[in-house]
C-alpha cells in the first residue's frame, strides 16, 4: 500500500530545467533598451584600438537581464560577444544568454567554449534546449560532447534528433507535471513546490495505470478547489492533441485557431513525451515569418552576418538567374516587334517600365493576399472559390480603372507636347495596353499561389522573383499585341 501510495504521488516524467531571470519591465519600451544597451556597447568597444573594456562588459552583463543582452548581443563585434558571456554573473545566465541569442552568436560563444564547459551546461538544461545549442556544433565537434554527457540525457536528445526540424517534438519541452488521477490536489500542490523550476502554470496532466494521457488540470483549479479533491474530480478533456512529428505548421494553425495555451505531444500509444507551451508557438510563428520573407524577396540565404560575401551571393544566385532568363526573353519580345517601326514601337517602348510595374504590383497584392489566406488557415475548400472570385475581380477592375485614367493623361501629355502622333491613337494604345496587362497579372497573381500548394511548393514562393519574372514576360507580350492589333486602326 506504501509503495502504491509512492508510485500515485510521484511525477511520472519530467526534466529537469534552467531558471529564467524575467527581470523588471522597462518603461521605455524594448526598442529604446536595445538603443541603450548599443550605446553601452560602443562605449565598451574601442573602434581605434578594436579592444573590448572588459570591466564596462562585466558591468553591462550585471545590470541586464539575460534575455536583454542575448537580443542586443548582435551589435557587438564578433570576438566581442563571448567576452560578454564570459562575464555574465553565473551559469543560469548563461545558459539563458545562449537558448535566446541568434544563431550567429552562439556559433560565436561555443567556438571559445572548451568540451567540458559545454558539457556540463548540457546537463543542466532540457534536452529540447539542448538541441538548440548542439545543433550548431561541427559534426565532430558534436560527437566528442555527446560521448561526455550522461547516457541518459544523451538518448533521450538522439530521440528528439530523429524527428524533422521543423516538428511538433522540436517545439515541446520535456519538462512538465504528470500525475495518476487518485491523487488529491493537495498533495499535487505539495509536489509541486519541490521543483519550482518547472513550469505549472497552464496546469499538470493526468494520466491513467498505463500512463496514457486522459486529462489535465488548469494551475487555476490547483489553487481554488479543495485540497481533499482527487485530480480525477477536477480535470478536463485533452480536446486538443500532437504527435512529435506533427509539421509546426499544424501547430501553429491549432493554437492560432484555437486558442489553446499549450498543446500535448504524445505518441502512437498516447503516452505523453512534451508539452508545446504558446511561447514555443509564438517562436515558431516567428521563424515561419522569416521563411517567408526570405521566400518572398528571393533569397534562402540562411548565412551569418561574419559569412563571406562570396557565400551570400551564392545563396542569391539561383533566383536571380530567373531573372536574368526572363529579361533575355523580354529582349527577344522586343526584339520580334523591331520590324515594326515608326510611331507604333516609338511610343510603345516609352511605356514599357509602366506597364509592367503596375501588372506586377497588381499581382503580387492578388498573391499576397492568398498567401496570407493559406498562411493562417482563412483559405478553406469552401471559400476558396469566393476568395479567388473576388480577386479576380479587383484585379480586373482596377486594371481597367487605371488603365481608363492613364490612357487620358496620356491623351493630355500628347496633346500638349504636340510630338506628331495622334494623342487619341497613343492614349488608347496605352490604356488599353495596361488594361490587359494588369489582367494578365491578376490571372498570374490569383492561381499562381494554388499552382504552387497544388504541386507541394510552399505558396509562399509566388510571390517571389519567378512569378515576378513571368509577370514581366507576359504582361509585356500582351502589351505588345494589343499595341500592335490596335496600330493598324490608327497608323
Amino acid at each position: 500500500m506504501k509503495n502504491k501510495q509512492k508510485d500515485i504521488m510521484s511525477p511520472v516524467f519530467f526534466e529537469k530545467e534552467s531558471s529564467s531571470k524575467t527581470g523588471n519591465l522597462v518603461d521605455s519600451g524594448t526598442a529604446k533598451l536595445n538603443d541603450i544597451l548599443y550605446e553601452k556597447f560602443e562605449d565598451a568597444y574601442n573602434k581605434q584600438t578594436s579592444k573590448v573594456s572588459t570591466h564596462d562588459i562585466a558591468k553591462i552583463a550585471v545590470d541586464h537581464t539575460p534575455i536583454d543582452l542575448a537580443v542586443a548581443a548582435s551589435h557587438l563585434s564578433p570576438h566581442a560577444r563571448p567576452v560578454l558571456f564570459d562575464n555574465l554573473p553565473d551559469q543560469e545566465a548563461k545558459i539563458e544568454f545562449l537558448i535566446n541569442t541568434d544563431k550567429e552568436t552562439r556559433l560565436l560563444v561555443l567556438r571559445f567554449m572548451k568540451d567540458l564547459e559545454i558539457k556540463n551546461l548540457i546537463e543542466k538544461i532540457s534536452a529540447d534546449q539542448a538541441i538548440k545549442i548542439l545543433e550548431d556544433l561541427s559534426e565532430r565537434r558534436y560527437r566528442r560532447v555527446m560521448e561526455l554527457i550522461a547516457p541518459k540525457k544523451t538518448a533521450r536528445i538522439m530521440e528528439l534528433e530523429k524527428h524533422d526540424k521543423n516538428s511538433a517534438s522540436r517545439l515541446m519541452t520535456s519538462a512538465f507535471f504528470a500525475f495518476f488521477p487518485e491523487m488529491t490536489v493537495g498533495e499535487a500542490a505539495s509536489y509541486i513546490r519541490d521543483y519550482p523550476r518547472i513550469d505549472f502554470s497552464k496546469g499538470i496532466f493526468v494520466l491513467n495505470e498505463d500512463k496514457k494521457l486522459i486529462g489535465y488540470v488548469p494551475g487555476r483549479n490547483l489553487v481554488i478547489n479543495d485540497k481533499s479533491l482527487t485530480l480525477k474530480q477536477v480535470m478536463r478533456p485533452i480536446k486538443h492533441k500532437v504527435t512529435p512529428d506533427t509539421p509546426r505548421e499544424e501547430v501553429v494553425d491549432i493554437v492560432e485557431k484555437y486558442k489553446v495555451p499549450f498543446l500535448p505531444v504524445v505518441d502512437e500509444n498516447e503516452h505523453i513525451r512534451g508539452v508545446i507551451s504558446y511561447e514555443n508557438v509564438v517562436e515558431a510563428m516567428e521563424d515561419l515569418a522569416d521563411e517567408t520573407m526570405a521566400k518572398i524577396a528571393g533569397t534562402a540565404e540562411d548565412v551569418g552576418a561574419d559569412e563571406s560575401l562570396l557565400k551570400k551571393i551564392f545563396a542569391r544566385s539561383p533566383w536571380l538567374i530567373v531573372t536574368i532568363f526572363a529579361g533575355l526573353v523580354n529582349f527577344g519580345i522586343m526584339s520580334f516587334f523591331e520590324k515594326y517601326e515608326g510611331a507604333f514601337l516609338t511610343f510603345a517602348l516609352f511605356f514599357v517600365p509602366l506597364i509592367t510595374g503596375m501588372s506586377g504590383n497588381i499581382g503580387i497584392q492578388c498573391s499576397t493576399v492568398l498567401v496570407r489566406g493559406m498562411a493562417i488557415g482563412l483559405l478553406s475548400a469552401k471559400t476558396k472559390a469566393e476568395t479567388v472570385t473576388k480577386e479576380l475581380s479587383i484585379g480586373f477592375l482596377s486594371g481597367i480603372i487605371f488603365g481608363v485614367v492613364v490612357g487620358v493623361f496620356v491623351y493630355f501629355i500628347d496633346l500638349f507636347l504636340h510630338v506628331g502622333v495622334s494623342p487619341i491613337a497613343i492614349g488608347v494604345i496605352v490604356g488599353v495596353g495596361l488594361s490587359g496587362a494588369c489582367f494578365v497579372g491578376t490571372i498570374l497573381g490569383v492561381f499562381s499561389p494554388l499552382f504552387f500548394a497544388r504541386i507541394g511548393i510552399d505558396p509562399a514562393i509566388a510571390s517571389g522573383p519567378i512569378v515576378t519574372a513571368f509577370n514581366d514576360v507576359l504582361s509585356m507580350t500582351i502589351y505588345f499585341v494589343i499595341a500592335w492589333g490596335l496600330s493598324f486602326l490608327f497608323f
